[in-house]
């Protein structure tokens, strides 16, 4: 199985990595989970958002690494990618956590850059 599968699984639970650092030491009643997310402080708030943001980001990523391994781009470049992505999104989920907008904003673009790179690959390399 490609890194890059492993990748995606990774991705799939980081959202989870975010809203665990949120939650914890906090008292939560799991009923009005969303409700609750707005008398959070603030760095847990911003860790909520990153769980979100997260969660948003995962489709197209997945998507593109499916497309990139079935389309036969290579599979190293794909993994290479899919890993650059993976350090990308936890330094986004970091600088969000820690109030750092634009280095934040910047690792976000970065990170859809490399999943529209992942993508495109089997259009710029040869079956």
């Amino acid at each position: 199985m490609p890194l890059a599968y492993w990748c995606v699984l990774i991705a799939a639970l980081l959202p989870i990595v975010w809203v665990g650092y949120a939650k914890a030491g906090t008292k939560s009643d799991n009923r009005y989970p969303r409700e609750e997310a707005e008398d959070l402080p603030p760095m847990k708030r911003r860790a909520y958002a990153a769980h979100q943001n997260a969660y948003e980001g995962f489709p197209f990523f997945a998507v593109a690494v499916i497309v990139a391994v079935t389309q036969h781009a290579p599979i190293g470049a794909v993994n290479w990618l899919a890993i650059v992505y993976i350090v990308l999104r936890i330094a986004h989920g970091l600088l969000y956590i820690n109030n750092k907008p634009t280095p934040r904003s910047a690792a976000f673009a970065l990170a859809w850059l490399v999943n529209i790179a992942i993508f495109v690959l089997p259009a710029f390399t040869s079956s």
